[in-house]
């Protein structure tokens, strides 16, 4: 037995060996040679890999060896027959050569010569129309690819001082169509859009939907934005201004955040560079964007910004066309003015200081305040002003009109009560529209809730009294049963949590449909505030009613805009939109002014000094007759006359 196991592990051993054996001799086997044939093969295709310029060298070494064997045989042979028309010498041969070579109507030159030097001169022009035609195929096809790199947008953008857009949405036409207007003041100006889309896509999309640029140069490249060397193209940090925005993604936030660190990264500095706007969905992320984008970044939450904006706009007839007016550039908007040179005035008298322009707060090492006390100092303050361009800041004329103190109205006016109000839908920005509602209700006020989805999440109140409903948004008796006489305001919103984009709109069309039908029939018709989701249906859902508002990320698209223009905006919208300091009222004429008496527009701004107001527009409708749009005018001159009647109103920046 012993002797048996050792043979069986004898055995082993020596088949473990074989085995072994095998395997090294077919790894030698199949192991590559490196013979000068292989090694002229890599080198050769090592060379090929380099592009055109390696193809077209090749062909010239072909083209050389084939005329100078040519030129060899031909005067080793003789072929020749003693024709010296060419001249002596190898070099002559070889020019002659080169002709036969590139140019096959040579040969039609070669009559009268001997056979063998016809059928040689033949065999010399066919090699070349060989190599010649490789040479044209070859060139043409890294023309194909040179213009194939520029359409895929990949070259370096050599600009300073110009705006760059990162991201693509439906907001990107908005915000170019504005930057457009902003520019008009500038000198040659550009804007670099990158994306990670097709350039010449971009491009016809842009030029569809902004067809006019009014000077201002669209630059468009495709890459992402969160790569560093391809964020590196739009040269951002030799731009003015960079604007990010939120994409149509699962995650659009993450990639917000991290185009954001793309940018900051590298910087020996991250608090120097252009100014950052960006766009967030989700407030939770807005303290992560802060770390990243530091105090240069401007932080716009769509969330409660578009819920601030649905709330202040159906508080008020008219506050809409306000609030429009300021955000866009086709008008007239807010402006910061440095070399004023009214340090020794107060506040109340620079309001009547300019002839066209708004002065309606100020701005210091504390922040901007809009609306101040009227005896604050201007002192070294920067002046927030209301004007028609930047460019006119500086050679505004001061105002000749005087105020007629004797036709000022009533100091002591006002208009709050109770309201009852109708929100119908619900989503992630209702609780922060009902919070804002409550915040200037006044006690007894009511709201009903109606929604189709869903439990809603009513959040804590001080004024209002919530009634929710569950019951179908589209259904015609739901709606006429909650919908009555006496409302204050209306507002619709959409099903973002629980359908898709499309089809959230389009239950909300069918909705608004069946309310405006509904409230039409009223004696007395209240606000209507819807919003739309996609911007395309935002034109279909419009109307020309100024009580008749749809908002949607447009509006938020002329905030990204202002922002990126300068950035001490930030503090100016947050408080416009927002409940604390001083927002935008529409107020009874007669508390500032005589009724049915003429006077001045600086008689009505004396009125708004004196009740501790800033006023900064009208609304009547003599000026819905007169072309106004919705009858509302921004920062009407000081020296305009205007005429007081029942139903008109000022508007007013005043803290209640």
């Amino acid at each position: 037995m012993a002797r048996t196991g050792q043979q069986l592990r004898r055995r082993t051993a020596k088949a473990v060996q074989e085995r072994a054996s095998g395997s090294s001799q077919k790894k030698a086997a199949s192991a590559p040679r490196s013979d000068l044939g292989d090694k002229l093969r890599y080198w050769f295709d090592n060379s090929m890999s380099r592009g055109t310029p390696a193809l077209i060298a090749w062909l010239t070494a072909a083209t050389l060896v084939l005329i100078v064997v040519f030129s060899v045989a031909t005067l080793v042979l003789g072929l020749r027959d003693g024709d010296t028309s060419t001249g002596e010498g190898f070099f002559a041969e070889l020019f002659q050569s080169l002709l036969h070579a590139l140019d096959p109507g040579t040969v039609a030159g070669d009559t009268g010569k001997s056979w063998q030097f016809i059928v040689t001169m033949l065999l010399l022009t066919i090699g070349g129309l060989f190599i010649v035609s490789a040479l044209i195929g070859v060139i043409a096809a890294g023309i194909d690819e040179k213009l194939a790199e520029l359409r895929r947008g990949r070259s370096m953008v050599l600009e300073s001082d110009h705006t760059v857009i990162l991201g693509w949405s439906d907001s990107i036409f908005t915000i170019v169509r504005e930057l457009t207007l902003a520019n008009e003041s500038r000198k040659r100006p550009v804007v670099v859009v990158l994306a990670d889309r097709d350039k010449v896509e971009m491009e016809e999309q842009l030029a569809a939907k902004v067809p006019e640029r009014r000077g201002t140069r669209v630059v468009c490249r495709s890459g992402s934005p969160m790569d560093i060397d391809e964020l590196a193209v739009a040269s951002p940090g030799r731009a003015r201004s960079v604007i990010l925005l939120a994409p149509d993604s699962e995650d659009p936030d993450s990639e917000v955040i991290k185009t954001l660190l793309a940018l900051t990264h590298g910087s020996p500095d991250p608090e120097t560079g252009p100014r950052i706007v960006a766009e967030i969905r989700n407030p939770g992320n807005l303290e992560a964007a802060r770390l990243v984008g530091h105090r240069r970044t401007a932080l716009l939450d769509i969330r409660e910004t578009v819920a601030k904006l649905v709330v202040q706009t159906s508080r008020q007839s008219g506050a809409a066309a306000v609030y429009t007016e300021l955000f866009d550039y086709d008008g007239d908007e807010i402006y910061f003015f440095d070399d004023h040179g009214l340090a020794g005035l107060t506040y109340g008298e620079a309001q009547l200081f300019f002839e066209s322009a708004s002065v309606i707060g100020l701005a210091g090492p504390s922040g901007a305040k809009l609306n101040p006390p009227v005896d604050t100092l201007i002192g070294p303050q920067t002046l927030i002003m209301v004007a028609e361009d930047d460019s006119a800041l500086a050679a505004t004329a001061p105002s000749s009109a005087r105020p007629d103190l004797d036709a000022l109205g009533e100091e002591s006016g006002t208009d709050a009560h109770a309201t009852a109000a109708v929100l119908i839908g619900w989503n992630e920005r209702a609780p922060i529209v009902l919070r804002e509602l409550d915040h200037y209700a006044e006690p007894g006020s009511t709201l009903t809730v109606v929604t189709s989805y869903g439990t809603p999440d009513i959040p804590a109140l001080d004024h209002l009294a919530v009634t929710v409903v569950v019951a179908s948004t589209t259904d015609r008796a739901v709606l006429e049963a909650h919908l009555t006489e006496g409302l204050d305001q209306v507002l619709v919103l959409c099903y973002s949590d629980d359908l898709d984009v499309q089809a959230a709109d389009a239950r909300t069309l069918v909705t608004l449909l069946h309310v405006r039908d509904i409230v039409s029939r009223f004696e007395e018709q209240p606000p209507i505030v819807s919003e739309m989701l996609d911007d395309r249906n935002r034109v279909l859902a419009q109307v020309a009613d100024i009580d008749d508002v749809v908002v949607s990320g447009e509006i938020v698209s002329l905030i990204v805009t202002q922002l990126s223009e300068d950035q001490r905006l930030e503090a100016v919208f947050g408080e416009l939109l927002g409940a604390d300091g001083s927002e935008i009222y529409l107020r009874p004429a007669e508390w500032y002014v005589v009724p049915g008496r003429e006077v001045t527009w600086a008689t009505v701004v004396a009125g708004a000094v004196r009740r501790g107001e800033t006023a900064i527009g009208f609304k009547s409708a003599a000026l819905a007759e007169g072309g106004a749009e919705f009858g509302v005018v921004v920062n009407p001159a000081k020296s305009e006359l205007v005429v007081v009647e029942p139903g008109d109103r000022v508007v007013v920046l005043a803290e209640v």
